[in-house]
């Protein structure tokens, strides 16, 4: 096989038995109930051949293949084939989740040791624990995206405009309401709480920004 395979997309299972069950996108992909598939779900709710994931100059393309219970894409259903954007959620039918990753070649496989806080996250899968119990269901790209980036300024004030840029893209930052993300920074908070609710760990520094409060593990 040619090519550096960090240098390849992932598709990488959240839930289930594939949870942390990586696939490499260099060579399209199907996903089924028929053992033959390359990524084989033995659950009746999904089709024998139920969708397919194929690499293209252009990005991956994501199109279901006919399927009885669907394929969505952050939600969303997939009705014509579309190209996926890093952080995407694929959820086939009711039986398996996974996240697509453009690439792993700069991203650590855990969190950096110096840094024992009740908060931990595993860059490579996208998976967040809080005082050592997992997120689940994972966070949507748009909460880890900014997460990630209080994470990676823990104790620093990180502006409002530098985690829209960071949620959204730069490209997509115009027309993005401070009340679209306060709302994400609102789930963001409620996710976090609803395992830990003894501190805030993201915390308001009035006109200035965010930062995140990470007290260490006791």
């Amino acid at each position: 096989m040619e090519g550096n395979l960090e240098e390849y997309p992932l598709l990488i299972g959240q839930t289930g038995l594939l949870r942390g069950q990586r696939w490499v996108l260099n060579k399209p992909l199907v996903i089924g109930r028929e053992a033959t598939c390359e990524v084989a779900i033995a659950d009746r709710q999904v089709s024998r051949f139920h969708a397919r994931l194929t690499p293209t100059p252009e990005g991956v393309i994501l199109e279901d293949m006919g399927s009885k219970n669907g394929t969505y894409c952050n939600g969303n259903p997939v009705a014509n084939p579309m190209t996926l954007q890093d952080g995407d959620m694929v959820q086939i039918a009711l039986a398996g989740q996974f996240i697509f990753l453009t690439s792993d070649a700069t991203m650590p496989l855990v969190e950096s040791a110096d840094r024992p806080g009740r908060l931990r996250l595993d860059l490579r899968s996208r998976r967040v624990w809080v005082n050592q119990q997992q997120v689940d269901p994972p966070l949507s790209a748009l909460q880890f995206h900014v997460l990630r980036v209080l994470y990676d300024s823990q104790g620093q004030v990180v502006d409002r405009q530098g985690l829209i840029a960071a949620a959204w893209g730069d490209e997509q930052t115009i027309g993005v309401s401070e009340q679209a993300l306060d709302a994400l920074i609102r789930r963001l908070r409620d996710r976090l709480a609803a395992i830990d609710s003894d501190y805030p760990y993201i915390v308001t520094v009035r006109g200035h920004g965010l930062r995140l409060d990470n007290p260490p593990m006791e």
